[in-house]
């Protein structure tokens, strides 16, 4: 039985190329670079299966392939905002994503970025590695106490979920919560947690804000100079979700004129392109996306690809169908 042929757009952790090279023919993008629109376009029209990574923009241009050959996309990754979803139906393309197995160490980059933005970790950071360090003193980079203040999430699927349970259970925070449907109750419990109706009723409320939402234009600048003006002058926001949901202007206005404490952002709009006004906010935290960056996640999303992919080529519906 011929092997299907499958095109991987990234390079992914050895121990999933090995496996992928033993189930399929595959052809991977040695380069390690995004690709252009043309280059998917030919993938699709020469392989059965093509897995991408949000680093690729898979929009009409690049799906514009009538008659390809390819008949699912594997995604490597949670988000699917990077495919257009219409392109996506008209070729017939099935596509899965990688839910779940990224969530624990999300959230723990989401904890982990908080924690430095409310303690001033990365200009602590700065100052040492600058030589600027004269000694301890009472009242040097004194930060914000984190224990038992109130954190709102925005998104309370899977990761927004983990998020809560360190927040609450290993930090003692209250948490309250906006998601676009209704929370089960027993799921609230799990932290004690308060769902809100608005975003607006949840911003005025928290110390820390943290996003867990889908991105995509449903939600691009979710978060627009008039929330941030509902934020309260020392509280802190925290993104590791998509760019887009933060309007990076009116952030860099607030963070300029401290409308608000300070913020965390492990995800850029137009990234790997990162504002300039941002590099010089001293109340922010930025780190290169690094939110499912463990070995062990990063191999588990790579055989959760796999696993859908077996689904598919053996005539099953795949679990982690999205589209």
């Amino acid at each position: 039985m011929v092997k299907p042929s499958v095109f991987v757009t990234r390079r992914w952790p050895a121990a999933v190329e090995a496996k992928l090279a033993e189930d399929y023919n595959v052809v991977l993008n040695t380069s390690d670079k995004p690709l252009s629109p043309a280059e998917i376009r030919s993938a699709l029209k020469t392989h059965d299966a093509v897995l991408p990574t949000v680093t690729d923009t898979l929009n009409a241009e690049a799906l514009d392939a009538p008659g390809a050959q390819t008949r699912i996309l594997g995604n490597y990754g949670v988000g699917y905002s990077h495919i257009c979803a219409a392109s996506a139906r008209d070729l017939g393309l099935t596509v899965t994503n990688t839910p779940d197995v990224l969530s624990e160490c999300t959230a723990d980059l989401a904890m982990t970025l908080m924690l430095m933005v409310a303690r001033r970790a990365g200009e602590g950071e700065r100052e040492l590695r600058a030589g600027g360090w004269t000694g301890w003193r009472p009242t040097h980079l004194v930060g914000t106490k984190v224990s038992g203040k109130v954190l709102g999430i925005i998104g309370y699927g899977r990761i927004g979920q983990e998020m809560a349970r360190r927040a609450h259970h290993g930090f003692g925070m209250e948490v309250v919560v906006y998601n676009r449907s209704c929370v089960a109750p027993e799921v609230l419990a799990r932290c004690n947690a308060t769902q809100v109706d608005t975003i607006e009723e949840l911003l005025p409320r928290c110390d820390f804000v943290s996003l867990h939402c889908p991105g995509g234009a449903e939600n691009r600048h979710l978060i627009n100079s008039r929330r941030l003006d509902l934020m309260t002058p020392d509280a802190f926001l925290i993104n590791t979700a998509r760019g887009e949901v933060i309007d990076e202007f009116a952030l860099i206005q607030a963070l300029q004129y401290d409308l608000i404490g300070g913020a965390a952002l492990d995800v850029f709009d137009g990234e790997p392109r990162v504002s300039p006004e941002l590099l010089h906010c001293d109340n922010l935290v930025m780190l290169p996306h690094l939110g499912s960056a463990t070995k062990e996640a990063r191999e588990a999303m790579g055989f959760r690809v796999l696993d859908n992919l077996a689904d598919f080529f053996q005539g099953r519906d795949p679990r982690d169908r999205v589209i």
